[in-house]
């Protein structure tokens, strides 16, 4: 019988190691939206403070409702991009060293976020929202802890980008 050879991950000396920060995202994402979808009614926002209500709604497209009234093929499309975009950055994770740690949560956050979404999109065809900023009679978009992890997440990567000439 041939020898088998075992795959290798560097799980502890690569960027992997930060995956745990995506399980957090990803746990706190889904519960967060379950929660939502439990105790809030669809477009009735509950105040929470001045500024900030939860509000439940639902989105077939992508930030800021871009697609949401197409006829459903934004919804395969939209997953198969952050499905493809979630491999990349594993794959760029992987050849990360586990001392970028910045750069490491950063890309963390984003899978973590893609995933997040990509798991609404597959299990119910639209992504669960229900977070509402507001000033005055200016509404900015609702959105979800997948959406926030993937916008610390970017801002954190392009700050890594600007001010760090040493990127991995």
């Amino acid at each position: 019988m041939p020898k088998q050879t075992k795959i290798k991950i560097p799980l502890r000396t690569s960027g992997l190691c930060w995956l745990w920060v995506a399980a957090i995202v990803l746990v706190l994402d889904y519960g967060t939206k379950y929660i939502a979808k439990a105790h809030l009614s669809l477009y009735k926002p509950l105040a929470v403070m001045p500024g900030f209500n939860l509000a439940l709604s639902f989105n077939k497209g992508a930030a800021f409702s871009f697609l949401q009234h197409q006829p459903g093929w934004q919804v395969w499309f939209l997953g198969v991009i952050s499905a493809v975009v979630t491999v990349g950055i594993l794959i760029w994770l992987r050849r990360l060293s586990r001392r970028e740690v910045w750069l490491g949560v950063a890309l963390s956050l984003i899978v973590g976020g893609a995933l997040g979404n990509l798991l609404d999109r597959i299990m119910q065809g639209q992504v669960t929202d229900f977070i509402q900023l507001y000033v005055s009679h200016f509404y900015w978009p609702s959105f979800n802890v997948a959406d926030s992890a993937i916008c610390v997440g970017a801002v954190l990567l392009f700050w890594k980008t600007l001010f760090d000439e040493n990127i991995s």
